[in-house]
């Protein structure tokens, strides 16, 4: 996720955009992504509805990962399988022009991406969050919310270092 100019910016990819560049959080965010399968637009969804002292419940959360899944498994996945492969990969392709196409699969990732994040922006107009006392307190039970729709507790770690950067 980075700040290359986009089309149409909803109040959501704004917040991303400023989350996801502090320290330690796109760490933290890929390895909940490559350790337990988060998908991290769903999980900044959450927690930019915690910024406003709103959290999800189960049901909701398996909800919108009901929703979101095709998109991801249709476009994010395998876009982003395709950049990871192409960094650093000896192919019959010039390196530079090697890195230069990688670039721009890097983009093309990156719209998708603030397209799913449209679509949720949408989705969230609609939802009837639960009001939590504060937005650590949101961001805890969404994201505990998460881990029961996930089947699986995620690192402590990763879980700290975004409660502290919401903050």
């Amino acid at each position: 996720m980075t700040d290359e100019a986009t089309t149409a910016e909803t109040p959501f990819w704004r917040f991303s955009l400023k989350f996801y560049r502090q320290p330690s959080v796109s760490e933290a965010c890929i390895a909940l992504q490559d350790e337990f399968g988060v998908d991290v637009n769903l999980l900044l969804f959450l927690l930019w509805l915690a910024s406003d002292d709103r959290q999800l419940s189960v049901d909701e959360v398996r909800m919108l990962d009901d929703n979101v899944r095709d998109w991801r498994n249709l476009t994010i996945v395998p876009i982003r399988d395709v950049r990871r492969k192409l960094k650093g990969a000896a192919t019959l392709v010039d390196p530079g022009a090697q890195e230069a196409f990688r670039n721009k699969v890097k983009t093309v990732e990156l719209e998708a991406e603030r397209l799913q994040q449209e679509a949720m922006c949408t989705m969230a107009a609609g939802m009837t969050s639960e009001a939590a006392p504060s937005v650590e307190a949101a961001a805890r039970a969404s994201i505990a919310a998460y881990e029961s729709v996930a089947v699986s507790p995620f690192t402590p770690a990763a879980v700290d270092t975004l409660l502290a950067a919401l903050k």
